[in-house]
Parts: C-alpha cells; structure tokens; sequence
C-alpha cells in the first residue's frame, strides 16, 4: 500500500476479512518494520474464538497474566443480571471472566 503521508514510500499493512466481507482488523507497519505473523495468528484466533463464544479475549490469551486461559463474559444489560454477575469469578460485576468451555 501507498501511505498517503509518506509520499511513494510503501506501508506494510494486513487486514482481516470476515466471510460476510467486513474488515475486522487493520495492521499498518511503517517500512522499517517487518510484520509480526504472530501476532497476526493471535489477533485471527481471537476474533474467531470471541465471535463464536461471544466473549473477548484479553492480551496474550492464553497465557495472560491475570486471567490465565479464561475468557472475559460481556458486561451484564440489567440490574438483575449484576447481582447474578457478583457471584460469578471477577474482579467486580462489570470485569468477570470464565473458562472457554
């Protein structure tokens, strides 16, 4: 790609298509910098396990050093659902985390 700040000078850029054609992730590096396919591989298997388990994946899944392998639960949409959520393992109702399975 052309970045349009740096005249004719190429940028490295990745994107991630979704099946129904939606761009769910964009990576620019400036030409100094090479891409990192690992961390390409982690952002892919993170949209593909959060879109199929509807929960969000923290930074270095899945070896993050506060939630381990654990996946984060969305926050609740009522009051009844927070007191259920109090309940749950988490640092309060709105940050709770679960096992993938």
């Amino acid at each position: 790609m052309v970045h349009p700040g740096k005249a004719t000078n190429i940028v490295r850029a990745v994107f991630l298509i979704d099946p129904e054609g939606k761009v769910r992730l964009m990576l620019y590096y400036p030409q100094e910098i090479g891409r990192q396919i690992d961390e390409v591989l982690s952002a892919l298997k993170a949209l593909q396990i959060s879109g199929a388990n509807k929960v969000a994946i923290t930074e270095n899944w899945p070896n993050n050093n506060i939630t381990g392998d654990k996946v984060i639960i969305p926050p609740p949409k009522d009051m009844a659902l927070v007191e259920e959520r109090k309940k749950e393992e988490g640092f309060d109702w709105w940050f709770k985390y679960k096992p993938l399975n």
